[in-house]
């Protein structure tokens, strides 16, 4: 009986049964409304509000309904209804079917179509001249028998507005009145009609934390975009532009003084000021997409259409990225496509099915992160997640999303043993969906937003990563270099006395250094779980730590690649990182720890200045090693060239305690060169050990494959840069 349906939240044609329907017998309409807890209810015009009828009652429950046999044409009405303790008017949804279906059928044209149609969408209808706002809600549950939105403005009662089912399996329903702020989620009965946990809306743009987890309507127009001028900058070949990256977790990169996180605008003001400063170009952020844990620092993703609301609104972190572009900084996300977390309000079986993830766990479930795995060989997923790509750059004005954890969507056996995971058709251990998939969110990202970047987090030797689709590469600009990472830290550790015996460790990422677009990074992974922080890895003692990371700061400046060290590196932080607490700002107060701040903060500055440094970091015409082969003493010496050869930088590092006096180094042309940085500083906390003159002239002593030279003295654990400034 349909009493039953309604009382128990099983209807599933609410518009073929609710609102205004033709009489069975031809003759005029039948209006019915469903309405519990009601007592009267009448009806009355939309347009004029002319009163056309009361309804009866049919059943306590509160169905109520009224035969029009003299009504020929349908029209639209609002009910005045009166309760035991209220009366209130209310614009009855299911007169709107056409309104609640609309943008469905073009919705997987273009993934851009998905967050402008899925979720929670703000609609004005126009009906004989009334103008009726709402919210237009549809939800993709294919399996689920019935679906109801719920939210305080129907008491989150799942009876009181059944959604209507598509035929592909969407639950549609727009509802008048409701606007900014409500809070909403949805109930959905799984294929045997049992109730889920209620569920937050898989493309919502904004989320409550904890405990409720309740999506909230809010309007992505009321933003005003201060950015053109940067926007219009960013149509340049990012292979060619600098790129300092600053690493940073929002919650832990400064507090206030009863340790609260800072605010999306509390940082628009502090960190954009202090990353100008300090001469970044980039600010990557870990995942702000929404996250029910904040030990995740946000790589357990739920919302992946909202910025997290533990810092703002979404107007708040637009005025945050806004702020960075007005500042002549570009922001970059890390976007996680690979697994997401099992937390009962989220997408694990939204529909009581597995929707979004492979149903084998073999496949399905992450050993590493105990999360689920997307299902990449469906259409459904794949529009999904670039849709959630998507909308950062569209919306929230993004300038790049690095992708986490590419390696675990690569390879079934990431992390499993024989017999855990099941090979793919040809028997092998790639994930062909994965890499159908990769490639074509880097292609939909580079042909909507060509001033775009996309990032990969890869730390395999899978070939073509940041290689363009049409030559068999995954088409991502940038890859994270993970071997240099791992080869540079593990000859850094060395006691100065043994680095002879590991020199290869650290020569060794040129030998494929133009296999990719590199990027050279030092990430958050590097500085907790045991790994101690930069400062802590290097070997000595207190001076010696601190010259060590001088001198491999200034070593990774100078290689070819792009770069990005994590918060705390540029002061040296003593501790690991904590997502829980600050960085320790307060060591600032210590000469050793400005002294290191104020070298970062000078190479950057040059960094950004000098095109022999970026502009031709991945042609291999512009590098040359001078020295290579001193593994006696642990010198190593390079050669940046401008494209054409008539610009020049020199890299010269000792990794030895020990000054070298009168080391000859060759230079490309003859004239006046000098040292322009030198991490030994007095000013650095360095030794000030003297490189001989301020400005050396070049004989015509060929050495180092070079026709000239020059002489200079060698500091302890130090990178200098040497430049010609004149004939």
């Amino acid at each position: 009986m349909l009493i039953d349906e309604l009382n128990g939240a099983r209807l599933t044609n609410p518009f073929e049964v609710l609102g205004l329907q033709p009489n069975h017998d031809g003759q005029g309409w039948i209006l019915r409304a469903w309405l519990p807890g009601a007592k009267e209810v009448s009806c009355v015009a939309l347009s004029g509000g002319k009163e056309i009828c009361t309804l009866d009652c049919k059943a306590p429950d509160g169905l109520f309904e009224k035969e029009l046999p003299e009504v020929t044409q349908p029209f639209h009405y609002k009910f005045k209804v009166k309760y035991p303790d209220s009366s209130v008017e209310v614009v009855d949804p299911y007169q709107f079917r056409d309104e609640a279906f609309y943008g469905l059928s073009t919705m997987y044209e273009s993934p851009a179509n998905l967050y402008k149609t899925l979720g929670a969408q703000l609609i004005e209808v126009d009906i004989d001249g009334v103008k009726v706002k709402g919210t237009k809600f549809a939800v993709y549950a294919p399996s689920a028998t019935c679906v109801s939105v719920i939210g305080d403005f129907n008491f989150w009662d799942g009876r009181r507005h059944p959604m209507a089912r598509s035929l592909l399996g969407h639950w549609v329903l727009f509802i008048p009145g409701l606007g900014v702020g409500q809070r909403y989620k949805f109930e959905i009965k799984d294929p045997q009609g049992n109730r889920l946990p209620h569920k937050s809306d898989p493309v919502g743009f904004y989320h409550e934390q904890y405990p409720s987890f309740a999506s909230i309507i809010c309007d992505q127009t009321t933003y005003k975009w201060h950015d053109a001028a940067w926007q219009r900058s960013q149509l340049n070949d990012k292979l060619k532009q600098p790129m300092s990256i600053y690493e940073v977790h929002l919650a832990s990169w400064r507090r206030k003084a009863d340790g609260s996180s800072l605010s999306y605008r509390e940082l628009a003001d502090e960190l954009v000021k202090y990353v100008k400063e300090m001469g970044y170009t980039h600010i990557e952020l870990l995942p702000v997409m929404e996250h029910p844990f904040s030990g995740s620092w946000g790589y357990q993703p739920t919302g992946l259409f909202a910025p997290t609301s533990r810092f703002g609104t979404i107007d708040d972190f637009k005025f945050f990225v806004d702020s960075c572009h007005q500042n002549n900084i570009g922001v970059i996300l890390d976007w996680v496509p690979a697994h997401f977390p099992t937390d009962a309000h989220g997408l694990a079986r939204f529909d009581g099915t597995p929707l979004y993830e492979y149903e084998d766990p073999r496949r399905g479930w992450h050993p590493d992160w105990n999360s689920l795995i997307y299902d990449f060989g469906r259409d459904t997923v794949r529009n999904f997640l670039v849709a959630s790509a998507l909308v950062w750059l569209d919306y929230y004005h993004i300038d790049g999303l690095r992708v986490d954890a590419v390696a675990s969507m690569l390879y079934w056996d990431y992390s499993r043993k024989q017999g855990e995971w099941v090979p793919n058709v040809d028997g092998g251990n790639i994930n062909y969906e994965a890499v159908s998939f990769l490639k074509w969110f880097n292609e939909t990202v580079y042909r909507l937003y060509p001033g775009a970047m996309t990032i990969a987090e890869e730390s395999t030797a899978f070939t073509g990563v940041s290689r363009p689709t049409y030559t068999g590469g995954l088409g991502f600009g940038f890859k994270w270099n993970m071997g240099w990472m791992h080869d540079s830290l593990e000859y850094m550790k060395q006691d100065p006395y043994f680095r002879k015996y590991h020199h290869g460790e650290m020569s060794f990422s040129m030998i494929y250094a133009y296999n990719e677009n590199f990027i050279l990074s030092i990430s958050h992974d590097e500085v907790t779980h045991g790994k101690h922080s930069m400062l802590y890895k290097m070997p000595g003692d207190e001076w010696q730590q601190a010259a060590n990371l001088r001198a491999f700061l200034g070593y990774q400046y100078g290689h070819p690649g792009k770069i990005l060290n994590f918060m705390g590196t540029e002061f040296g932080q003593g501790s690991e990182w904590n997502h829980d607490s600050q960085l320790e700002w307060w060591l600032l107060q210590f000469d050793k720890h400005h002294g290191l701040q104020e070298l970062v903060k000078d190479l950057n500055h040059y960094y950004a200045g000098d095109p022999c440094l970026y502009a031709n970091d991945y042609d291999p015409d512009c590098f040359r090693w001078l020295d290579v082969n001193d593994a006696e003493h642990s010198v190593f010496a390079m050669l940046r060239t401008s494209a054409d050869h008539q610009d020049e930088l020199i890299m010269v590092t000792n990794f030895t305690p020990v000054p070298y006096v009168g080391y000859r180094l060759g230079v490309p042309r003859p004239g006046k060169y000098e040292v322009v940085i030198n991490t030994d500083d007095k000013k650095y906390w360095g030794s000030g050990y003297s490189t001989g003159p301020k400005q050396m002239q070049a004989s015509n002593i060929s050495w180092q494959s070079q026709f000239h030279s020059i002489v200079l003295d060698l500091p302890p654990l130090a990178t200098i840069y040497v430049k010609r400034v004149g004939d």
